[in-house]
């Protein structure tokens, strides 16, 4: 079964507690019917609704069961012009727009360059006080 693609003005248009539509991980749910029975209150899920809520959604840690449940008010995904790219993560194309360079940029930013700036350090602290 193909899955329904949704255009993100359309998740916008359902963004009160009559209609509360939410995306997570580009997957859109209608969650107008859990609203009374969330554990956190309507009110977390309102705050997102008709958005992106991803980052909320992860940040509490929700259980397998949660996620579990989560399946009974999937209704589609985002269409891929609307997908939301979380920071680090790349298109589904696989590759970055600098054709990868990105993975390499990153180790160099991350690694290489605190340890040459360490070492620099020691060798000024040693030439100082030597």
């Amino acid at each position: 079964m193909e899955q329904k693609k949704i255009s993100l003005e359309e998740v916008k248009e359902h963004s009160d507690g009559n209609s509360t539509w939410i995306i997570i991980d580009n997957l859109v749910y209608d969650v107008t019917k859990f609203l009374d029975e969330h554990p956190g209150g309507e009110e977390v899920l309102l705050d997102s609704a008709g958005g992106d809520a991803t980052e909320n959604f992860e940040d509490v840690g929700h259980s397998s069961d949660a996620r579990d449940l989560m399946l009974d008010y999937y209704i589609g995904e985002l269409r891929e012009e609307d997908r939301i790219v979380k920071p680090g993560s790349q298109k589904s194309s696989g590759t970055d727009a600098s054709g990868g360079a990105s993975s390499g940029q990153n180790f160099l930013m991350t690694y290489m360059l605190p340890i040459v700036f360490g070492i620099v350090a020691v060798m000024i602290y040693r030439y100082l006080t030597g």
